[in-house]
């Protein structure tokens, strides 16, 4: 059996619509077609297979290297960002490498000392919200994520290219976060620098005063090395792989590039969401703080990571409606049936993410923000699976959970905040991944002490009303 795809509409408009309205877009065709389907996307003369069935997911993503392989050449819609050596754009022994190099500064107490500095930012940037006036929850959550970013990976907190970093990244993601950012990078064709105001010349331009910051950077550390240093480049630059080899100062600029994107806009979006439906839903935001309360108003970073309900909250956030559509793409080795679909070797595969995170036979009631199925159920890897599943999951994944968490509980514990608007919030396109239309926050209060943060709550208060948003 073929698999099915919308053969009377143009590819043309297919892609139009993917790239305006890629949520539809998965829904109609989860709706028509089932647990497998095909839609064109890019230029690709083939269509691309859809998956959001977890039983086809676990067969290739548990078989990465074996049935069905992972090459990085097919993830060349980042390569303007991040350059051939980044972790995501490898393949192979390369790609285990590099990632064996990573893999450290993320895990274990390595990871858990940036809790300090995460909450130490969240504080500095809560300082700026006035109160009774409406703030963008998106623009101070990216703003909590960058200097997260730039001080754990650089280890810069001040000085002028600590603040040329934050402007030039943020400017770089945001210019490439609108459907026209999204053309351009689903079309290498349309990726021409036609004078200085086009938008492609633009982000090279801003590319190249990044490349300038991160390379400077690179030669004072060699030029003056410091044992003492903590940061994650720091880290990298003494890691030597299993032949005793350094990574180079490309290698180094790649990976600290995928680092920068792709760890500032996910998480921040990630935290915008969640502060949406915790103030949205008070039961939620009351459940929160009655779990906080035996933490205190400044709660130890290392304390938060064992909250159950914080925890639950973070997930139905990141399964509701998450950061990464899509997984990276594996390709079957040979001809295959998956599913009863007949595969030819070179098929391009992609896993749902949203789509499985929609499905009511894992989720019941999907649309409907309930933290509590992650305390009532465990989900496996290929039914939850918000950073990705197989060798290429998110190398970043628990770093952005603890950040999540952290942060959020600060918030939380510190500052009383509500909705500028109740009207509901949909999800959007913003460049290759998804994010809130609109969240303002208003700060309605000053600093909390620990019982006006921590009101005693009745049982009954924290029962968890249904609602559907």
């Amino acid at each position: 059996m073929q698999v099915p795809h919308n053969a009377q509409t143009p590819a043309l408009v297919q892609m139009i619509q993917w790239i305006g309205n890629p949520f539809a877009v998965m829904e109609r065709c989860a709706s028509q077609y089932g647990d497998v389907f095909a839609l064109p996307v890019g230029d690709r003369l083939s269509p691309i297979v859809f998956v959001h069935h977890p039983e086809a997911l676990q067969e290739i993503l548990s078989n990465d290297t074996k049935q069905f392989s992972a090459p990085g050449e097919l993830n060349q819609t980042f390569l303007p960002f991040l350059g051939t050596n980044s972790l995501i754009l490898l393949s192979g022994a390369a790609h285990r490498r590099q990632r064996q190099l990573l893999m450290p500064p993320f895990h274990g107490e390595r990871m858990r000392s940036y809790g300090q500095a995460i909450r130490d930012i969240t504080q500095q940037v809560m300082q700026t919200w006035q109160p009774g006036q409406p703030f963008s929850a998106r623009l101070a959550m990216q703003t909590i994520s960058m200097r997260v970013i730039l001080k754990t990976i650089f280890g810069l907190t001040e000085g002028l290219r600590y603040q040329q970093l934050e402007t030039l990244v943020g400017a770089i993601m945001d210019g490439m976060s609108s459907p026209l950012g999204a053309a351009l990078l689903y079309f290498p064709a349309l990726q021409r620098d036609v004078g200085p105001l086009s938008p492609w010349s633009l982000f090279l331009r801003r590319r190249q005063q990044i490349d300038d910051l991160i390379y400077a950077e690179i030669q004072d550390r060699r030029d003056h090395p410091d044992a003492s240093r903590t940061d994650i480049l720091a880290m990298l630059m003494a890691a030597r792989d299993e032949a005793g080899q350094p990574m180079t100062d490309v290698e180094l600029r790649d990976e600290l590039m995928t680092l920068l994107t792709a760890g500032h806009e996910t998480t921040a979006t990630a935290m915008t969401w969640a502060l949406y439906w915790i103030h949205k839903l008070p039961e939620v935001k009351a459940r929160l703080r009655q779990e906080l309360a035996d933490l205190g108003p400044d709660p130890d970073p290392t304390a938060v990571m064992r909250l159950p309900y914080l925890s639950a909250v973070c997930s139905e956030t990141l399964r509701i409606y998450p950061v990464g559509m899509l997984t990276f793409p594996r390709v079957p080795q040979r001809n295959c049936n998956l599913m009863g679909y007949e595969l030819e070797a070179g098929t391009l595969l992609l896993g749902c993410i949203y789509l499985l995170h929609q499905r009511p036979d894992l989720y019941p009631e999907p649309r409907q923000f309930r933290p509590e199925r992650f305390l009532e159920r465990q989900f496996s890897p290929y039914e939850f699976m918000p950073f990705g599943g197989g060798s290429r999951r998110c190398i970043g994944m628990a770093f952005a959970l603890f950040e999540m968490q952290v942060a959020l509980a600060t918030m939380l514990s510190q500052v009383e905040l509500s909705l500028a608007s109740q009207r509901s919030v949909k999800p959007i396109r913003r460049g290759l991944v998804s994010g809130p239309s609109t969240v303002d926050l208003v700060l309605t209060g000053n600093r909390l002490s620990a019982s006006a943060a921590f009101p005693t709550l009745a049982p009954d208060k924290l029962a968890m009303d249904k609602q559907t948003v």
